[in-house]
């Protein structure tokens, strides 16, 4: 195996037309498909700005391209994002984190950035399974002496 070094950041070409990322976050699972011309975002056939609404989640999705200094994303990239699986939250963290992805894949400085800012580690946080005898996961029948 042959390792080779450089000291000059490589820049990945954009080989079909589009970058692709997947995104995950509890059951939600986001296809993100970056392509880079100007464009709208479309999620599951619905404008982002309609599937994510308030001014929070849209704070949220655009955060990956606010850190690696694109201000304005629909004057530089357009997306088709698939997501499903969750709740709208999970599926909020999935879709930012499959952009984290795809802009991870053009620039290795574009990596650094998102991850440490810790974008392209997935939550591995899920719920906890429901035992036998118990109500859900760790609520236990009430306890009756006599």
């Amino acid at each position: 195996m042959v390792k080779i070094k450089s000291d000059t950041p490589i820049e990945k070409t954009v080989i079909k037309g589009f970058i692709s990322g997947t995104g995950r976050r509890k059951t939600a699972v986001a296809s993100v498909f970056l392509y880079q011309d100007k464009g709208d975002f479309v999620v599951n056939g619905i404008p982002i700005d309609s599937y994510f609404s308030t001014e929070k989640e849209k704070i949220k999705w655009m955060r990956p391209f606010h850190l690696v200094g694109v201000s304005h994303p629909g004057s530089k990239f357009s997306a088709s994002i698939k997501v499903s699986g969750s709740g709208k939250t999970g599926q909020l963290d999935a879709v930012a984190h499959g952009i984290s992805r795809a802009l991870s894949a053009i620039s290795e400085d574009f990596s650094k950035i998102l991850r440490k800012q810790g974008l392209l580690t997935r939550d591995s946080r899920m719920v906890e399974r429901k035992k036998y005898f118990l109500k859900k996961a760790r609520k236990a029948p009430q306890y009756s002496k006599r």
